[in-house]
């Protein structure tokens, strides 16, 4: 079993590429990131063409736990430690910003809840007060919070969203406007000015690959930057037994739940059981990592409802934290490495390469760089 609970059944036909297609950009990787840049390369008026190894939201954007969350990876006082409070602030405010665009644009799959952190013990909880006072001393929304799910924080301005629903919107609305993409279409070669498959070529000027997991396994030279992890989940039948109003973040992010409308869970997490194994390219649930989850669902959340789904899913994470937006090659830009935040750093950091590739200015670009500059060479581990 390696379905989300997202899968409500089949998109649109996939089309493979067959032949040569021109384009003055190709984007590669048709999950949320690709298809923002899309998105924002028309409305530069720059004909582009999306492609894919699988399908549209086959990786990680239609198979992560749907949360939607401002800021990065890190805590928020953590990324003023790394990035200085100016940066860190404008950083929290451009992705807040982005899950309110989201959820004008798709209201019926994305709901404003707010999110929880919890402490899963004291030293957690007193984590959990160093962002309370770093948020607050930016005047950003904070709440400390006390009810069933724990003790920590409230998020008021984040959010949850059905993932898969998402990806495949916006796919349908490129193909509403005439947008090519193409699906099954793995990708054998990326040269300036061409990407070809086995069955087809897109002729093009420049080419941005949008993708999280396995970014270093098509660019070799990001390796040292950049890792990926495999994520699992699981999910249940309606769990009428509970009641989580709001996701909810655990051991420094570590475990992470959602219940949805009607009443099913969607629980991830405890990747940490097992963190060398889960470094891997692998993207099948283990039986380690589920029976974890298993437990966790059973004996602290109390819920009897059956499982129903098990799958698991590649994401990247960076040394630095922040995500990978940069031209690797000539006319060659990658954007990926989301670190568990690809569903709206990726959202934004793909319509910065969009614009960048286009010789066009970006904020957001700009906030990456400085952020970069303040952190200098001060080495970090790998975030969660």
């Amino acid at each position: 079993m390696n379905l989300p609970i997202w899968d409500q059944g089949t998109g649109p036909l996939p089309l493979p590429l067959e032949g040569t297609v021109r384009a003055a950009v190709c984007v590669v990787g048709l999950g949320g990131s690709g298809l923002a840049a899309l998105d924002e390369l028309s409305k530069l008026g720059v004909a582009a063409v999306g492609i894919d190894a699988g399908l549209v939201g086959g990786g990680a954007a239609g198979r992560n736990g749907g949360f939607l969350l401002a800021g990065l990876a890190n805590f928020f006082h953590e990324t003023v430690v790394l990035y200085g409070r100016e940066t860190a602030t404008a950083i929290y405010l451009q992705t807040a910003a982005e899950i309110q665009r989201q959820a004008c644009e798709q209201p019926e799959i994305i709901h404003l809840t707010g999110s929880l952190r919890v402490a899963a013990d004291a030293a957690e909880l007193a984590d959990c007060q160093l962002q309370l006072a770093a948020l607050r001393a930016s005047g950003l929304p904070v709440e400390s919070y006390a009810g069933p799910e724990g003790v920590g924080l409230l998020l008021p301005t984040d959010g949850v969203m059905q993932p898969l629903a998402r990806v495949r919107n916006l796919a349908a609305r490129w193909r509403a406007e005439g947008g090519q993409l193409y699906e099954n279409s793995p990708v054998r070669k990326i040269t300036k000015g061409a990407v070809v498959t086995a069955s087809g070529t897109i002729l093009c000027e420049r080419v941005i690959v949008a993708v999280d997991g396995r970014l270093e396994q098509i660019f070799p030279e990001l390796s040292p930057h950049v890792r990926t992890a495999r994520l699992q989940m699981l999910a249940t039948a309606p769990a009428r037994e509970v009641n989580f109003p709001r996701p909810v973040y655990r051991r420094q992010g570590y475990d992470y739940w959602q219940q949805l409308p009607d009443g099913c869970l969607a629980l991830g997490g405890f990747r940490d059981h097992a963190e060398a194994a889960e470094w891997t390219f692998a993207t099948e649930p283990t039986a380690l990592i589920q029976s974890r989850l298993d437990k966790f669902l059973r004996e602290d959340l109390k819920v009897r409802a059956a499982v129903t789904h098990r799958w698991a899913a590649s994401v990247a994470y960076t040394t630095d934290g922040l995500p990978v937006l940069a031209e690797v090659r000539d006319q060659v830009w990658a954007v990926g490495a989301y670190s568990g935040t690809g569903n709206i750093v990726g959202a934004l950091s793909a319509r910065a390469a969009a614009r960048l590739a286009c010789g066009q200015p970006s904020a957001w670009a700009d906030l990456l760089s400085q952020a970069r500059t303040y952190c200098g060479r001060n080495g970090r581990p790998l975030g969660h």
